[in-house]
């Protein structure tokens, strides 16, 4: 086989030519004396780039309010999200039982994936939670749901440190969890996608709903600032509740 050489062309080599600030033009010539001239010319245009606004920059992501209405999830959602989880593939118990202590425990991914056997106390049912992004750290009572849950996992996937584990016996990875989450939601027939830190919020929203304290809602999603958990209240229908008597 030749070897052949790229070298850019020079101008007025190919004749007319048409956006030439968008194209990158190559000439190819093979290294023998006498054989013909190949040209090869590759263009960049919006034809075979659909999806790019400019050729000089990436294209901009979309933004949370053009993708989905809220950040957060309802409780009747969130059933249908464990439920969805626990019927696919064949980690489906352990993928419910993951969406099932993210929501109960408002865990962030990194907190998720991090939990070890010695957080858990399963015979007074208690979960120490170490929170990320400076939080306050706090001890979570676990109920029969997820006590169930946790020791059959527990069975199911044994001699590991780490509460949710792949087939290597390693912690999941960020990464695997937003599929799981993210599957689930298709397959719940979410309108449209979600995310793990969705569960969070819904943690939020359900116990402010419920009429719980701020300060203890605070505490238990290990706010340092209770301006963070704020948001949370606002959205509750509660204090509206009376406006209206027909």
């Amino acid at each position: 086989m030749e070897n052949t050489q790229l070298k850019p062309l020079q101008a007025g080599q190919i004749g007319e030519k048409n956006s030439a600030q968008n194209a990158l033009k190559w000439h190819s010539s093979p290294s023998g004396e006498g054989q013909n001239e190949r040209i090869v010319e590759v263009s960049f245009d919006g034809s075979n780039t659909p999806k790019r606004e400019c050729l000089n920059k990436p294209p901009r992501r979309v933004t949370n309010a053009e993708r989905r209405s809220r950040e957060f999830l309802t409780e009747a959602e969130v059933e249908k999200l464990v439920k969805a989880a626990e019927s696919l593939g064949r980690h489906g118990h352990r993928d419910g039982t993951l969406l099932l202590m993210a929501y109960r425990h408002a865990l962030r991914v990194s907190e998720l994936t991090a939990l070890r056997w010695d957080q858990l106390d399963l015979a007074q049912g208690l979960l120490h939670v170490n929170r990320l992004k400076n939080g306050t750290p706090s001890t979570h009572p676990v109920r029969g749901p997820e006590l169930r849950a946790v020791r059959r996992l527990q069975r199911d996937y044994p001699n590991s440190p780490y509460i949710f584990t792949g087939e290597r016996k390693g912690p999941l990875t960020a990464s695997c969890v937003r599929k799981i989450v993210a599957r689930a939601g298709v397959a719940a027939g979410l309108e449209f996608p979600v995310h793990p830190h969705m569960l969070r919020h819904a943690a939020g929203y359900k116990l402010a709903n419920d009429g719980q304290d701020t300060r203890a809602i605070q505490h238990y999603l290990g706010h340092r600032n209770i301006t963070h958990t704020v948001r949370y209240t606002e959205l509750s229908p509660e204090r509206f509740k009376d406006f209206w008597q027909d």
